[in-house]
């Protein structure tokens, strides 16, 4: 429920974004090798004209004159993933999108914010997982000196290129590149470096390929439109196929993963893979985050309360995931039990007032008013600034030399 109080402190109040960030990044769970995903949610504000910063984003399920775009605030959200068979996830970080920023260079801003917070993740590599919309080459670019794996999924009709042979037969032209056109395989293309397959409960047997050191055609970098030579970042290309998908009747598709490291590290075909598929925890997170903590519940005016709401519902998130093994189950009839490890963060909110009135809050108990006076007889406010959403260009404009 949200009253006048709650708008009253997202209007006066504030947040210390960067003490909350390394709070966050502190109560990460250790593991051998930490594994984050990185994706973008937007808090849909179409009908605010009084708000300024929205911008156009891409909506799966609302439509705006016939396409899937809204206006609205669009936030970038880091989360730490756990490869065990649960929705939990560790938010650590959320970035609002401003809109012309690229989603690729806040998820490296994010990413490099983060091991500057726990220099220890550096010494273990971290593996940052994205899905289709970032661009592989500009994360490549970006975290050129990181300490960090990158997992991209590819759209299946991309082109990458090897080196050329090391025999070739004229010399007055350059070799030609050995070409990988995806989706499927060609009688002419090198065998796979690295064959991986396992048998998996959820996903049956399951077959991952791998080729190192392909490199994929890039439009988005610095020198786009200067004429210069293209950077070449040089990576490896996964591809995975299951034999059946989770709960679901239809086949399952083939999925194109790129990968690039810092130099000498060498991926491992199994964490790859299991990395990926747990990816997609994060929208439980944010399916949760909306339905049950009631993220893009308010209605506020400006995008600087929005982000103190967003800090508030991942304190609110990180308190239940803390909570998760101090709690006992409290299922409904019609819900099956569930052991203490695989408790869901549903449930765990259900037994939250118990660990809460054992441990208490540092809340002033909350103390009762009268009914307010309102505003002043005689003074007038105008009507508020219309604020347009802002529709950025598909592609930047570039600077083409004259001459």
């Amino acid at each position: 429920m949200v009253t006048a109080g709650t708008y009253a402190d997202l209007a006066n109040g504030r947040v210390g974004a960067e003490a909350a960030r390394a709070l966050l990044a502190g109560s990460l769970p250790g593991a051998s090798c930490p594994v984050f995903a990185v994706d973008v949610s937007v808090w849909v504000r179409s009908d605010a004209e009084c708000s300024p910063g929205r911008g156009y984003y891409y909506h799966p399920s609302r439509h705006s004159a016939g396409q899937p775009i809204v206006a609205g605030w669009a936030y970038s959200w880091l989360v730490g993933l756990e490869l065990t068979t649960n929705s939990w996830t560790a938010p650590v970080d959320a970035r609002r999108l401003v809109p012309g920023e690229n989603p690729s260079t806040v998820a490296a801003r994010q990413i490099r914010g983060l091991l500057r917070r726990r220099p220890g993740l550096g010494r273990q590599t971290p593996l940052f997982v994205f899905d289709g919309g970032y661009d592989s080459v500009r994360l490549a670019l970006e975290l050129t000196a990181v300490p960090a794996q990158i997992l991209v999924r590819v759209r299946s009709d991309r082109s990458f290129y090897a080196n050329p042979p090391a025999q070739h037969s004229c010399r007055t032209t350059a070799p030609p590149r050995r070409e990988i056109r995806l989706p499927r395989p060609h009688p002419t293309w090198p065998a796979p470096d690295t064959v991986h397959k396992c048998t998996d409960e959820q996903y049956g047997a399951v077959t991952v390929q791998m080729w190192h050191r392909l490199h994929a055609k890039t439009q988005q970098h610095d020198g786009h439109g200067s004429r210069g030579p293209r950077p070449i970042v040089r990576g490896t290309l996964v591809r995975l196929t299951v034999d059946r998908l989770p709960g679901r009747s239809r086949a399952p598709k083939t999925l194109w993963l790129w990968w690039t490291g810092p130099p000498g590290h060498t991926p491992d075909p199994d964490l790859l893979w299991r990395a990926y598929t747990r990816r997609f925890d994060v929208e439980h997170t944010f399916r949760f985050a909306r339905q049950t903590l009631n993220w893009t519940l308010p209605r506020p005016r400006t995008p600087e309360q929005a982000d103190r709401w967003t800090w508030l519902i991942i304190a609110a998130y990180t308190q239940l995931r803390l909570a998760r093994t101090l709690v006992a189950d409290h299922r409904l009839p019609w819900e099956k039990p569930l052991p203490p490890a695989r408790l869901t963060p549903g449930r765990v909110r259900r037994r939250f007032r118990h660990v809460q009135a054992a441990v208490g809050t540092p809340a002033n108990p909350p103390q009762p008013c009268g009914r307010s006076a309102g505003r002043p007889q005689g003074t007038r406010r105008g009507p508020a600034p219309r604020h347009p959403a802002v529709k950025t260009a598909a592609r930047p404009a570039t600077h083409r030399p004259q001459g």
